[in-house]
């Protein structure tokens, strides 16, 4: 166990992505005036808690093991993606769910009667916008910096 939590590689990423999340929860909490626990375990919002993570774990990484190691290798690529996939696939996933709520509430607008399946609205706030991104790498490699150096 002491071994485990001597591992830079694992807690730094960790902790920064707590970071994060908690940074999330500030925000939000200030942004809309009332205290918005929801926000520890969302999706989205600002910063990008999944690009602190990945940021601090190539950071990390490239400080432990050195820049030419094939494990910075993987996981800068690995950086690469999630960031790519947050601020894109994800975002664009957020609008169409956004779309898509104001489709159905246009469509059953004054229907007494609404079928259950369409209820239940599609989650908005999934991925982030390319400041929330570069936000989260920021707060990831400056992290790993102040602890790993």
């Amino acid at each position: 166990m002491e071994s485990l939590l001597a591992n830079k590689i694992i807690w730094v990423p960790a902790a920064a992505w707590a970071l994060a999340q908690v940074l999330k929860l500030a925000i939000a909490s200030i942004r809309e005036k009332r205290f918005m626990l929801s926000y520890l375990t969302t999706m989205g919002g600002m910063p990008s808690s999944h690009t602190a993570l990945v940021c601090a774990l190539a950071t990390t990484i490239a400080v432990v093991e050195g820049l030419g190691s094939p494990l910075f290798a993987v996981a800068a690529f690995f950086a690469l993606i999630v960031m790519y996939d947050a601020a894109g696939v994800r975002q664009t996933v957020g609008n169409q769910s956004v779309m898509l709520n104001r489709l159905l509430d246009e469509l059953f607008k004054g229907k007494a009667k609404v079928n259950p399946e369409f209820e239940q609205r599609l989650r908005e706030l999934i991925g982030h916008t390319n400041f929330q991104v570069i936000a989260g790498a920021l707060v990831g490699i400056a992290f790993a910096l102040i602890f790993t150096l």
